[in-house]
C-alpha cells in the first residue's frame, strides 16, 4: 500500500540515526563509525585528530559527539549531555568569535591539555576554528600535539587540511567529512523546520549544501531577500559609479545583518556582567569595575568585526556561485546551476561576456577573499572587485 504522505526527497536514502551521543551528527556515517571505534578501543585512538569538511558539514557537532564518547562512560548519559552542553570539566572547547585565534588563547589550551582528567576517562581539547590560527599561534600547539599526556585527546576542526601548517598536519590523524547532496540537505531542512519542499530545495542550493546556512535561508525571509537583492545589484553593475554604489550597499547590508546577530547578545552579556559585579541597572559603573566592562566591550567589538567579515565572505560565496553558473553556461552546461531561477539573466551575460572575462572575475573574487583575510578594508576591497565586474579587467 502506498502512503498518502510522500516522504521528502532523499529521506529513503538516509539510514537510521546513530545512538546518543552521535544522533545529532547527520550524513556522516563513515566518520561516525571511525570515531565510535576509536572511542571504544584505546588501541585505535590517536591523541590528535583533524576533522575537515566544507562549512556546514557538521565538523563541530561530530567533534563534540566524539568528546562525549571519550570523556563519559558509554552508559552515563548525564555526563555525555554535560559534554555536549559544554559544561563538563574535562572538556575544553575553543570557538573563536574574532578574526583569528590569539596566541594567549592557544597557550591556555596547552596548559589545560596537561591537566589530568578530573571526572571522565579523558581530557578533550576541541578547537573548532583551527584554520584561524596564525603561524605563531600554531607553533604554540606543536609540542602539545606531538607529545600529549596519555589521557588527553586533541580534536581540531577546519574546512581543509591545507588550512593548517604542514607541521600541524603531520601530528594529527585526519578525518574528511563527505559533502551532502542538495536533495539530502533539503530533506533535512523540511524535517527540521516544516518549510515547503521548494523553499528548502532553493535554500539548500543557494547555501551550496551548508546545512546551517540553508536552514537560515529557509526560515528567514529577510535573509533570502537580501541575497536576491545583492545578486540583482551585482548583475546590474555597468560602470565605476555602479560599482561604488553597489559595494556600499553590500557593506551596509552585511553591517546591518551583523548588528542584528550580535546586538541582543551584547546587551545580555553586559547586563549579566553588571549583575555579577553588583551594579544596579542604569547606575554608573564604578571606576574599579570599568576595566572589566571595557574588556567585555573590546571582545564584543572583535566579535562584531568577525561577524561583519563573515557576512561579506558569504556575499563573496554567493557571487562566486553566480559567476560559476555563467562559466558553466558559456561551456554549454546548464545542469547543476546554483542560481537556476536566474537562468535568463545568466544566459544573457554568458552570451555578452567571454569565458576569459568570467574566469577573470572568479579570480578577482578569490583575490578579494584573501585581501579581507589580511584585514583589507571591506568597502575598498568590494569596490575594486565590482570595478572588475564592470570593466572586465583588474583596476
Amino acid at each position: 500500500m502506498t502512503s498518502a504522505l510522500a516522504s521528502p526527497p532523499g529521506a529513503a536514502l538516509r539510514p537510521a540515526p546513530a545512538p546518543f551521543p552521535w544522533d545529532a551528527v547527520w550524513g556522516q556515517d563513515e566518520a561516525v563509525a571511525t570515531l565510535r571505534g576509536a572511542a571504544a578501543d584505546p588501541s585505535a585512538l590517536a591523541h590528535a585528530w583533524l576533522i575537515t569538511g566544507p562549512p556546514g558539514s557538521g565538523r563541530s557537532t561530530l567533534a563534540h559527539a566524539f568528546a562525549a564518547a571519550l570523556i563519559a562512560d558509554p552508559h552515563d548519559e548525564h555526563a555525555q549531555r554535560q559534554v555536549l552542553s559544554g559544561t563538563h570539566p574535562d572538556l575544553t572547547a575553543l570557538r573563536t568569535e574574532q578574526v583569528v585565534i590569539r596566541i594567549d588563547e592557544a597557550r591556555k589550551l596547552v596548559e589545560r591539555a596537561y591537566f589530568a582528567p578530573s571526572l571522565g576517562r579523558y581530557r578533550v581539547i576541541v578547537v573548532e576554528d583551527a584554520d584561524r590560527m596564525t603561524e605563531r599561534t600554531s607553533n604554540v600547539l606543536l609540542k602539545a600535539l606531538e607529545e600529549p599526556p596519555e589521557h588527553t585527546v586533541w580534536v581540531l576542526c577546519a574546512p581543509s587540511d591545507a588550512d593548517l601548517l604542514p607541521t600541524i598536519r603531520s601530528r594529527v590523524r585526519m578525518l574528511r567529512l563527505r559533502e551532502p547532496s542538495v536533495d539530502d540537505v533539503a530533506a533535512l531542512i523540511v524535517e527540521r523546520t516544516g518549510v515547503a519542499p521548494e523553499v528548502a530545495e532553493e535554500s539548500a542550493r543557494h547555501a551550496q549544501r551548508h546545512i546551517g546556512m540553508a536552514q537560515r535561508l529557509a526560515t528567514d525571509d529577510g535573509a533570502r531577500a537580501r541575497r536576491a537583492e545583492t545578486l540583482a545589484a551585482v548583475l546590474g553593475v555597468r560602470g565605476v559609479g555602479d560599482a561604488v554604489d553597489v559595494a556600499g550597499r553590500i557593506v551596509k547590508l552585511a553591517t546591518d545583518d551583523a548588528k542584528a546577530l550580535t546586538a541582543t547578545r551584547d546587551e545580555e552579556e553586559r547586563r549579566a556582567l553588571l549583575r555579577m559585579l553588583g551594579v544596579a541597572e542604569g547606575a554608573a559603573v564604578p571606576p574599579s569595575f570599568r576595566g572589566q566592562v571595557n574588556a567585555l566591550e573590546d571582545d564584543q567589538k572583535r566579535r562584531a568585526t568577525r561577524s561583519l567579515r563573515d557576512g561579506i565572505d558569504r556575499v563573496l560565496t554567493d557571487l562566486q556561485s553566480l559567476f560559476r553558473d555563467i562559466v558553466m553556461l558559456q561551456y554549454g552546461r546548464d545542469e547543476g546551476l546554483i542560481n537556476s531561477e536566474r537562468l535568463d539573466e545568466l544566459r544573457a551575460l554568458a552570451m555578452e561576456w567571454t569565458p576569459a572575462r568570467t574566469l577573470g572575475v572568479l579570480d578577482r573574487i578569490a583575490d578579494t577573499r584573501r585581501a579581507l583575510e589580511q584585514n583589507a578594508a571591506p568597502l575598498l576591497a568590494l569596490e575594486s572587485l565590482l570595478i572588475t565586474v564592470a570593466n572586465g579587467s583588474a583596476p
